[in-house]
Protein backbone atom coordinates (compact mmCIF):
# COMPACT_ATOMS: atom_id res chain seq x y z
CA UNK A 1 0.00 0.00 0.00
CA UNK A 2 1.34 3.40 -1.02
CA UNK A 3 -0.19 6.84 -0.77
CA UNK A 4 -0.61 9.07 -3.81
CA UNK A 5 0.42 12.68 -3.36
CA UNK A 6 -2.04 15.35 -4.44
CA UNK A 7 -1.32 16.35 -8.05
CA UNK A 8 -0.58 20.07 -7.80
CA UNK A 9 0.13 20.59 -11.50
CA UNK A 10 -1.94 22.52 -14.04
CA UNK A 11 -1.95 22.47 -17.84
CA UNK A 12 -2.50 25.89 -19.46
CA UNK A 13 -3.38 25.73 -23.16
CA UNK A 14 -2.54 28.99 -24.91
CA UNK A 15 0.23 31.51 -24.36
CA UNK A 16 -1.64 34.77 -24.87
CA UNK A 17 -2.16 37.35 -22.15
CA UNK A 18 -4.93 35.32 -20.44
CA UNK A 19 -2.83 32.14 -20.40
CA UNK A 20 0.22 34.07 -19.19
CA UNK A 21 -1.75 35.61 -16.31
CA UNK A 22 -3.19 32.25 -15.29
CA UNK A 23 0.29 30.69 -15.38
CA UNK A 24 1.85 33.48 -13.31
CA UNK A 25 -0.90 33.24 -10.67
CA UNK A 26 -0.64 29.46 -10.47
CA UNK A 27 3.15 29.46 -10.44
CA UNK A 28 3.21 32.18 -7.80
CA UNK A 29 0.96 30.05 -5.60
CA UNK A 30 3.43 27.17 -5.77
CA UNK A 31 1.63 25.09 -8.42
CA UNK A 32 3.60 23.42 -11.20
CA UNK A 33 2.42 24.80 -14.57
CA UNK A 34 2.82 23.32 -18.04
CA UNK A 35 2.00 25.93 -20.68
CA UNK A 36 1.31 24.61 -24.19
CA UNK A 37 1.42 27.16 -27.03
CA UNK A 38 0.81 26.25 -30.66
CA UNK A 39 3.02 28.95 -32.21
CA UNK A 40 6.82 29.25 -31.79
CA UNK A 41 6.43 32.13 -29.29
CA UNK A 42 4.12 33.04 -26.45
CA UNK A 43 2.39 36.44 -26.56
CA UNK A 44 -0.75 35.82 -28.60
CA UNK A 45 -2.73 38.53 -30.36
CA UNK A 46 -1.75 41.27 -27.91
CA UNK A 47 1.79 41.09 -29.29
CA UNK A 48 0.49 42.29 -32.67
CA UNK A 49 -1.14 45.45 -31.31
CA UNK A 50 0.51 48.86 -31.42
CA UNK A 51 -1.21 50.50 -28.43
CA UNK A 52 -3.95 49.55 -25.95
CA UNK A 53 -7.08 51.54 -25.14
CA UNK A 54 -8.08 53.67 -23.28
CA UNK A 55 -4.59 54.75 -22.15
CA UNK A 56 -2.80 54.35 -25.51
CA UNK A 57 0.09 52.62 -23.75
CA UNK A 58 2.50 50.57 -25.85
CA UNK A 59 1.09 47.05 -26.07
CA UNK A 60 4.34 45.11 -26.30
CA UNK A 61 5.86 47.26 -23.52
CA UNK A 62 3.15 45.92 -21.20
CA UNK A 63 3.19 42.36 -22.52
CA UNK A 64 6.92 41.61 -23.01
CA UNK A 65 7.88 41.77 -19.30
CA UNK A 66 5.02 39.37 -18.49
CA UNK A 67 6.14 37.04 -21.29
CA UNK A 68 9.69 36.95 -19.94
CA UNK A 69 8.54 36.53 -16.34
CA UNK A 70 6.27 33.66 -17.32
CA UNK A 71 8.88 31.86 -19.43
CA UNK A 72 11.56 32.19 -16.74
CA UNK A 73 9.31 31.39 -13.76
CA UNK A 74 10.73 28.43 -11.80
CA UNK A 75 7.28 26.83 -11.55
CA UNK A 76 6.30 27.29 -15.23
CA UNK A 77 7.47 25.11 -18.11
CA UNK A 78 6.58 26.51 -21.53
CA UNK A 79 6.18 24.12 -24.44
CA UNK A 80 5.98 26.32 -27.53
CA UNK A 81 5.33 24.99 -31.03
CA UNK A 82 3.26 22.30 -29.31
CA UNK A 83 -0.36 21.20 -29.11
CA UNK A 84 -2.61 18.99 -27.03
CA UNK A 85 -3.29 15.50 -28.38
CA UNK A 86 -5.37 13.69 -25.74
CA UNK A 87 -6.91 14.04 -22.28
CA UNK A 88 -7.85 11.18 -19.97
CA UNK A 89 -8.90 11.00 -16.36
CA UNK A 90 -10.91 13.29 -14.15
CA UNK A 91 -10.65 16.47 -12.10
CA UNK A 92 -7.66 16.20 -9.78
CA UNK A 93 -5.99 13.50 -11.89
CA UNK A 94 -5.74 14.08 -15.66
CA UNK A 95 -3.24 12.39 -17.96
CA UNK A 96 -2.56 14.45 -21.07
CA UNK A 97 -0.43 13.93 -24.16
CA UNK A 98 1.25 16.91 -25.81
CA UNK A 99 2.75 16.86 -29.30
CA UNK A 100 5.96 18.90 -29.50
CA UNK A 101 6.67 19.75 -33.13
CA UNK A 102 10.30 19.66 -34.18
CA UNK A 103 11.73 23.17 -34.56
CA UNK A 104 14.86 21.74 -36.20
CA UNK A 105 16.68 24.28 -34.02
CA UNK A 106 17.99 23.53 -30.53
CA UNK A 107 16.36 25.75 -27.92
CA UNK A 108 19.41 25.27 -25.69
CA UNK A 109 21.95 26.33 -28.30
CA UNK A 110 20.19 28.98 -30.39
CA UNK A 111 21.20 32.53 -29.41
CA UNK A 112 18.65 34.29 -31.61
CA UNK A 113 21.42 36.14 -33.49
CA UNK A 114 19.46 36.10 -36.76
CA UNK A 115 22.30 35.16 -39.13
CA UNK A 116 20.41 32.09 -40.36
CA UNK A 117 17.41 34.28 -41.23
CA UNK A 118 19.59 36.77 -43.10
CA UNK A 119 21.11 34.05 -45.27
CA UNK A 120 17.97 31.94 -45.87
CA UNK A 121 16.95 32.35 -49.56
CA UNK A 122 13.23 31.56 -49.08
CA UNK A 123 10.66 34.27 -48.37
CA UNK A 124 7.06 33.58 -47.34
CA UNK A 125 4.27 35.87 -46.05
CA UNK A 126 4.57 36.63 -42.34
CA UNK A 127 1.56 35.60 -40.24
CA UNK A 128 2.57 38.06 -37.53
CA UNK A 129 2.58 40.94 -40.04
CA UNK A 130 -0.83 39.87 -41.39
CA UNK A 131 0.97 38.87 -44.63
CA UNK A 132 1.84 42.51 -45.37
CA UNK A 133 5.55 41.61 -45.21
CA UNK A 134 7.65 38.50 -45.64
CA UNK A 135 9.59 36.30 -43.27
CA UNK A 136 12.13 33.60 -44.07
CA UNK A 137 11.64 29.82 -44.01
CA UNK A 138 13.71 29.88 -40.83
CA UNK A 139 12.33 32.61 -38.62
CA UNK A 140 11.58 34.17 -35.26
CA UNK A 141 7.93 35.37 -35.34
CA UNK A 142 8.66 38.89 -34.01
CA UNK A 143 11.45 40.88 -32.40
CA UNK A 144 10.33 40.31 -28.81
CA UNK A 145 9.53 36.60 -29.25
CA UNK A 146 9.81 34.42 -26.15
CA UNK A 147 11.70 32.19 -26.47
CA UNK A 148 13.90 34.01 -28.98
CA UNK A 149 14.70 30.82 -30.83
CA UNK A 150 14.47 30.28 -34.58
CA UNK A 151 12.08 27.76 -36.10
CA UNK A 152 12.28 26.12 -39.52
CA UNK A 153 9.01 26.17 -41.46
CA UNK A 154 9.19 22.66 -42.88
CA UNK A 155 6.48 23.31 -45.50
CA UNK A 156 8.54 26.10 -47.12
CA UNK A 157 12.12 24.99 -46.43
CA UNK A 158 14.10 24.18 -49.61
CA UNK A 159 15.93 21.32 -47.88
CA UNK A 160 12.73 19.55 -46.87
CA UNK A 161 11.34 20.03 -50.38
CA UNK A 162 14.38 19.10 -52.48
CA UNK A 163 17.00 17.65 -50.15
CA UNK A 164 19.34 20.55 -50.97
CA UNK A 165 20.37 23.85 -49.32
CA UNK A 166 21.10 23.73 -45.54
CA UNK A 167 22.56 27.24 -45.78
CA UNK A 168 21.20 28.02 -42.33
CA UNK A 169 23.07 25.07 -40.85
CA UNK A 170 26.33 26.15 -42.50
CA UNK A 171 26.20 29.73 -41.17
CA UNK A 172 25.03 28.91 -37.63
CA UNK A 173 28.08 29.41 -35.39
CA UNK A 174 26.20 28.00 -32.38
CA UNK A 175 25.64 24.69 -34.22
CA UNK A 176 21.99 24.90 -33.17
CA UNK A 177 20.36 23.68 -36.38
CA UNK A 178 19.54 20.01 -36.81
CA UNK A 179 17.37 18.98 -39.77
CA UNK A 180 17.04 15.45 -38.39
CA UNK A 181 14.97 16.47 -35.34
CA UNK A 182 11.71 14.57 -34.86
CA UNK A 183 8.37 15.41 -33.28
CA UNK A 184 7.90 14.00 -29.80
CA UNK A 185 4.98 13.12 -27.55
CA UNK A 186 5.07 14.18 -23.90
CA UNK A 187 2.87 12.54 -21.29
CA UNK A 188 1.98 14.78 -18.34
CA UNK A 189 -0.14 14.31 -15.22
CA UNK A 190 -2.06 17.38 -14.06
CA UNK A 191 -4.82 18.11 -11.58
CA UNK A 192 -6.62 20.74 -13.67
CA UNK A 193 -6.60 22.33 -17.14
CA UNK A 194 -7.01 25.98 -18.16
CA UNK A 195 -7.94 26.68 -21.79
CA UNK A 196 -6.90 30.13 -23.06
CA UNK A 197 -6.69 29.71 -26.82
CA UNK A 198 -7.80 33.22 -27.81
CA UNK A 199 -9.41 34.07 -31.14
CA UNK A 200 -9.03 34.27 -34.90
CA UNK A 201 -9.81 37.28 -37.07
CA UNK A 202 -12.66 37.04 -39.55
CA UNK A 203 -11.42 37.92 -43.03
CA UNK A 204 -14.35 39.42 -44.99
CA UNK A 205 -13.73 37.87 -48.40
CA UNK A 206 -17.37 36.72 -48.48
CA UNK A 207 -18.70 40.29 -48.04
CA UNK A 208 -18.26 41.61 -51.61
CA UNK A 209 -20.06 44.87 -50.79
CA UNK A 210 -16.92 46.10 -48.99
CA UNK A 211 -14.45 45.05 -51.67
CA UNK A 212 -11.91 43.48 -49.33
CA UNK A 213 -9.38 41.54 -51.40
CA UNK A 214 -10.36 43.50 -54.52
CA UNK A 215 -9.66 47.08 -53.47
CA UNK A 216 -6.10 47.45 -52.12
CA UNK A 217 -7.00 50.36 -49.83
CA UNK A 218 -9.69 48.42 -47.96
CA UNK A 219 -7.90 46.75 -45.05
CA UNK A 220 -8.78 45.07 -41.75
CA UNK A 221 -8.23 46.60 -38.32
CA UNK A 222 -5.38 44.20 -37.51
CA UNK A 223 -3.66 45.02 -40.80
CA UNK A 224 -3.95 48.68 -39.81
CA UNK A 225 -2.36 47.83 -36.43
CA UNK A 226 0.71 46.45 -38.15
CA UNK A 227 0.95 49.38 -40.60
CA UNK A 228 0.74 52.03 -37.84
CA UNK A 229 3.26 50.14 -35.65
CA UNK A 230 6.84 51.48 -35.73
CA UNK A 231 8.10 47.87 -35.87
CA UNK A 232 5.65 46.95 -38.65
CA UNK A 233 6.12 46.52 -42.40
CA UNK A 234 6.00 50.29 -43.13
CA UNK A 235 7.91 51.30 -39.96
CA UNK A 236 4.88 53.14 -38.63
CA UNK A 237 4.21 55.23 -41.74
CA UNK A 238 0.50 55.12 -42.52
CA UNK A 239 0.30 54.58 -46.25
CA UNK A 240 -2.08 53.12 -48.75
CA UNK A 241 -1.50 49.64 -50.10
CA UNK A 242 -2.24 50.69 -53.68
CA UNK A 243 0.73 51.28 -55.96
CA UNK A 244 0.95 54.99 -55.13
CA UNK A 245 1.69 54.21 -51.41
CA UNK A 246 0.32 57.65 -50.66
CA UNK A 247 -0.34 58.84 -47.12
CA UNK A 248 -4.13 58.98 -46.69
CA UNK A 249 -5.75 62.26 -45.77
CA UNK A 250 -9.21 60.88 -45.04
CA UNK A 251 -9.85 57.47 -43.45
CA UNK A 252 -13.09 55.63 -42.70
CA UNK A 253 -13.41 53.04 -39.95
CA UNK A 254 -16.40 50.70 -40.34
CA UNK A 255 -17.68 48.79 -37.31
CA UNK A 256 -19.31 45.37 -36.97
CA UNK A 257 -18.01 43.88 -40.24
CA UNK A 258 -19.09 40.26 -40.06
CA UNK A 259 -20.46 40.70 -36.52
CA UNK A 260 -23.97 41.51 -35.27
CA UNK A 261 -25.09 40.19 -38.64
CA UNK A 262 -28.05 37.88 -39.07
CA UNK A 263 -26.62 36.55 -42.33
CA UNK A 264 -23.90 34.56 -40.59
CA UNK A 265 -23.23 32.74 -37.33
CA UNK A 266 -21.79 35.84 -35.62
CA UNK A 267 -24.76 37.84 -34.28
CA UNK A 268 -22.79 38.75 -31.17
CA UNK A 269 -20.90 41.97 -30.37
CA UNK A 270 -17.11 41.52 -30.36
CA UNK A 271 -16.79 43.75 -27.25
CA UNK A 272 -13.70 45.64 -28.44
CA UNK A 273 -14.29 47.18 -31.86
CA UNK A 274 -15.81 50.53 -30.82
CA UNK A 275 -12.84 51.37 -28.62
CA UNK A 276 -10.40 49.71 -31.01
CA UNK A 277 -11.46 51.96 -33.91
CA UNK A 278 -11.41 55.04 -31.67
CA UNK A 279 -7.85 54.15 -30.71
CA UNK A 280 -6.82 53.62 -34.33
CA UNK A 281 -8.36 56.94 -35.40
CA UNK A 282 -6.59 58.65 -32.50
CA UNK A 283 -3.25 57.17 -33.55
CA UNK A 284 -3.82 58.34 -37.12
CA UNK A 285 -4.27 61.95 -35.97
CA UNK A 286 -1.25 61.70 -33.66
CA UNK A 287 0.86 60.63 -36.62
CA UNK A 288 -0.66 63.11 -39.07
CA UNK A 289 -2.38 66.24 -37.65
CA UNK A 290 -4.04 66.99 -41.00
CA UNK A 291 -5.72 63.57 -41.30
CA UNK A 292 -9.50 63.27 -40.90
CA UNK A 293 -11.10 60.14 -39.43
CA UNK A 294 -14.71 58.97 -39.64
CA UNK A 295 -16.14 56.07 -37.64
CA UNK A 296 -19.32 54.40 -38.91
CA UNK A 297 -20.86 52.56 -35.97
CA UNK A 298 -23.94 50.49 -35.19
CA UNK A 299 -24.09 51.38 -31.48
CA UNK A 300 -21.29 52.98 -29.48
CA UNK A 301 -20.70 50.39 -26.77
CA UNK A 302 -18.38 52.28 -24.41
CA UNK A 303 -19.04 50.11 -21.37
CA UNK A 304 -15.63 49.86 -19.66
CA UNK A 305 -13.82 52.11 -17.22
CA UNK A 306 -12.88 55.35 -18.96
CA UNK A 307 -14.33 54.21 -22.29
CA UNK A 308 -17.02 56.89 -22.63
CA UNK A 309 -14.49 59.60 -21.81
CA UNK A 310 -12.16 58.04 -24.39
CA UNK A 311 -14.67 58.38 -27.23
CA UNK A 312 -15.57 61.92 -26.13
CA UNK A 313 -11.89 62.85 -26.12
CA UNK A 314 -11.50 61.29 -29.57
CA UNK A 315 -14.15 63.62 -30.93
CA UNK A 316 -13.03 66.67 -28.98
CA UNK A 317 -9.24 66.50 -29.24
CA UNK A 318 -8.60 64.29 -32.28
CA UNK A 319 -11.40 65.44 -34.56
CA UNK A 320 -13.00 62.02 -35.00
CA UNK A 321 -16.40 62.19 -36.69
CA UNK A 322 -18.82 59.51 -35.46
CA UNK A 323 -21.64 58.53 -37.83
CA UNK A 324 -24.33 56.13 -36.67
CA UNK A 325 -24.79 54.06 -39.81
CA UNK A 326 -23.86 50.73 -41.32
CA UNK A 327 -22.48 51.32 -44.81
CA UNK A 328 -24.10 49.23 -47.49
CA UNK A 329 -21.45 49.39 -50.21
CA UNK A 330 -17.97 50.60 -51.05
CA UNK A 331 -16.96 51.47 -54.60
CA UNK A 332 -13.48 52.20 -55.90
CA UNK A 333 -12.44 54.82 -58.45
CA UNK A 334 -10.02 52.71 -60.55
CA UNK A 335 -8.05 55.77 -61.67
CA UNK A 336 -7.28 57.10 -58.16
CA UNK A 337 -8.00 54.02 -56.00
CA UNK A 338 -10.08 56.30 -53.78
CA UNK A 339 -13.10 54.72 -52.13
CA UNK A 340 -16.69 55.95 -51.94
CA UNK A 341 -18.66 54.70 -48.95
CA UNK A 342 -22.45 54.61 -49.37
CA UNK A 343 -24.47 54.64 -46.16
CA UNK A 344 -27.93 55.41 -44.82
CA UNK A 345 -28.31 58.56 -42.73
CA UNK A 346 -30.82 57.26 -40.17
CA UNK A 347 -31.77 60.77 -39.05
CA UNK A 348 -32.36 62.24 -42.50
CA UNK A 349 -33.52 58.88 -43.90
CA UNK A 350 -31.37 59.40 -46.95
CA UNK A 351 -28.67 57.47 -48.79
CA UNK A 352 -25.45 59.46 -48.58
CA UNK A 353 -21.89 59.00 -49.79
CA UNK A 354 -18.42 60.10 -48.69
CA UNK A 355 -15.10 59.62 -50.44
CA UNK A 356 -12.05 58.31 -48.57
CA UNK A 357 -8.42 57.48 -49.26
CA UNK A 358 -8.52 54.38 -47.07
CA UNK A 359 -11.18 52.24 -45.36
CA UNK A 360 -10.45 50.14 -42.25
CA UNK A 361 -12.85 47.30 -41.47
CA UNK A 362 -13.34 46.34 -37.81
CA UNK A 363 -13.97 42.68 -38.56
CA UNK A 364 -15.47 40.12 -36.19
CA UNK A 365 -13.25 38.28 -33.74
CA UNK A 366 -14.15 34.60 -33.83
CA UNK A 367 -13.18 31.38 -32.02
CA UNK A 368 -10.08 29.74 -33.42
CA UNK A 369 -10.47 27.39 -36.37
CA UNK A 370 -9.34 24.38 -34.32
CA UNK A 371 -11.77 25.04 -31.44
CA UNK A 372 -14.19 22.25 -32.37
CA UNK A 373 -11.39 19.69 -32.64
CA UNK A 374 -9.83 20.81 -29.34
CA UNK A 375 -13.20 20.70 -27.58
CA UNK A 376 -13.58 17.07 -28.64
CA UNK A 377 -10.14 16.24 -27.26
CA UNK A 378 -11.00 17.99 -23.98
CA UNK A 379 -14.46 16.43 -23.80
CA UNK A 380 -16.23 19.75 -23.27
CA UNK A 381 -19.20 21.42 -24.96
CA UNK A 382 -19.32 24.57 -27.08
CA UNK A 383 -22.19 27.02 -27.50
CA UNK A 384 -23.86 27.85 -30.81
CA UNK A 385 -21.09 30.34 -31.67
CA UNK A 386 -18.24 27.90 -30.82
CA UNK A 387 -17.28 29.58 -27.55
CA UNK A 388 -16.71 27.24 -24.60
CA UNK A 389 -19.96 26.66 -22.74
CA UNK A 390 -20.24 27.25 -19.00
CA UNK A 391 -22.92 25.46 -16.93
CA UNK A 392 -23.28 28.65 -14.86
CA UNK A 393 -22.16 31.76 -16.78
CA UNK A 394 -23.16 34.16 -13.98
CA UNK A 395 -21.48 32.58 -10.96
CA UNK A 396 -18.93 30.19 -12.54
CA UNK A 397 -18.02 31.82 -15.87
CA UNK A 398 -14.66 30.07 -16.17
CA UNK A 399 -16.08 26.56 -15.68
CA UNK A 400 -16.72 24.24 -18.62
CA UNK A 401 -19.06 21.28 -18.89
CA UNK A 402 -16.27 18.94 -17.70
CA UNK A 403 -15.16 19.30 -14.06
CA UNK A 404 -11.52 20.31 -13.68
CA UNK A 405 -11.30 22.10 -17.04
CA UNK A 406 -11.62 25.90 -17.08
CA UNK A 407 -11.46 28.71 -19.63
CA UNK A 408 -9.94 32.17 -19.73
CA UNK A 409 -9.95 34.98 -22.27
CA UNK A 410 -11.67 35.31 -25.61
CA UNK A 411 -12.23 31.59 -26.15
CA UNK A 412 -14.80 31.85 -23.36
CA UNK A 413 -16.72 34.88 -24.70
CA UNK A 414 -15.94 38.25 -26.31
CA UNK A 415 -13.88 40.46 -23.98
CA UNK A 416 -11.11 43.03 -23.96
CA UNK A 417 -7.57 42.72 -22.56
CA UNK A 418 -8.30 43.76 -18.93
CA UNK A 419 -11.21 41.30 -18.79
CA UNK A 420 -9.04 38.54 -20.30
CA UNK A 421 -6.42 39.15 -17.61
CA UNK A 422 -9.11 39.03 -14.90
CA UNK A 423 -10.53 35.80 -16.34
CA UNK A 424 -7.01 34.33 -16.41
CA UNK A 425 -6.73 34.97 -12.68
CA UNK A 426 -10.25 33.62 -12.13
CA UNK A 427 -9.50 30.40 -14.01
CA UNK A 428 -6.29 30.00 -12.01
CA UNK A 429 -8.24 30.31 -8.77
CA UNK A 430 -10.78 27.71 -9.88
CA UNK A 431 -7.98 25.34 -10.93
CA UNK A 432 -6.31 25.69 -7.53
CA UNK A 433 -9.63 25.19 -5.76
CA UNK A 434 -10.20 21.98 -7.72
CA UNK A 435 -6.74 20.64 -6.90
CA UNK A 436 -6.79 21.56 -3.22
CA UNK A 437 -10.26 20.08 -2.72
CA UNK A 438 -9.27 16.78 -4.35
CA UNK A 439 -8.42 13.82 -2.03
CA UNK A 440 -4.79 14.10 -0.88
CA UNK A 441 -4.14 10.39 -0.71
CA UNK A 442 -5.34 6.96 -1.65
CA UNK A 443 -4.24 3.41 -2.38
CA UNK A 444 -2.23 2.41 -5.39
Amino acid sequence: MTTKARNESVLVIGGGVAGIQASLDLGGAGMKVYMVEKSPSIGGRMAQLDKTFPTNDCSICILAPKMIECFNHPNVTCYTYSELQSVKGRAGDFTVEVLRHARFVSEDRCTGCGVCMEKCPTKVPSEYEMKLANRKAIYVPFMQSVPRVATIDKDNCIYFKTGKCKICEKVCQAKAIDHSMKDEILTLRVGAIVVATGFDIYMPFDMPEYGYGRYPNVITAMEYERIINAAGPTHGHLQRLSEDHRQPKKVAFIQCVGARDVRGDRPYCCAVCCMHSTKEATLAREHYPDLDSYIFYTDMRAFGKGFDEYTARGHREYGITYIRARPGEIREDPSTHNLTVYYTDTDARQIKALEFDMVVLATALIPRADTVELAKVLGVELDEHRFYKSPDPEFRPTDTTRPGIFTAGYCQKPMDIPDAVSEGSGAAMRAMETILSAPAGGSS
